[in-house]
């Protein structure tokens, strides 16, 4: 079984086999098996892991009680902490997966490892997009890819 890194996401896009990664790291890393089996409901557009600054997005999940999933935090805390001391010594986390719908990000998968790369000062990293319609699937195209290349 793979390591789910961000050099194995690199090498499932190189192969346009991102979706699939997408959801054995959602079934097999991340144990988040109700996101990856809700992405299968409907077709959805994926695109490779691209870096784009981190000022984009927002948590929804963490201890603080304004955010959609409010979680413990002393273990919330526990995690960060262990991902930036793992960053530190050189791990090169999994993308964050995020949608983008009606001109706006949502930080779906990867709240913990968000916090940790802020709080590591590190401003812009590889995210894999998800959109669900066309309209946004173009419009990410549009505002995102074309200013990258």
């Amino acid at each position: 079984m793979d390591r789910f890194e961000l050099e194995s996401a690199l090498r499932y896009s190189e192969e346009n086999r991102i979706e699939e990664w997408v959801h054995l790291f959602l079934q097999y890393q991340d144990n988040n098996i109700p996101f990856s089996e809700g992405l299968k409901l409907e077709k959805r557009y994926f695109f490779n892991p691209i870096n784009l600054s981190l000022s984009n997005f927002e948590r929804c999940c963490g201890p603080e009680t304004n955010m959609k999933y409010i979680v413990d935090e002393i273990n919330f805390e526990k995690y960060v902490k262990g991902m930036m001391d793992s960053l530190n010594k050189g791990w090169k986390m999994p993308p964050l997966i995020i949608n983008f719908s009606q001109g706006k990000f949502e930080l779906n998968d990867g709240n913990h490892r968000f916090e940790a790369l802020v709080r590591s000062q590190i401003k812009e990293y590889s995210v894999i997009i998800w959109t669900t319609s066309v309209e946004d699937k173009l419009l990410f195209e549009r505002t995102f890819l074309n200013e990258k290349n």
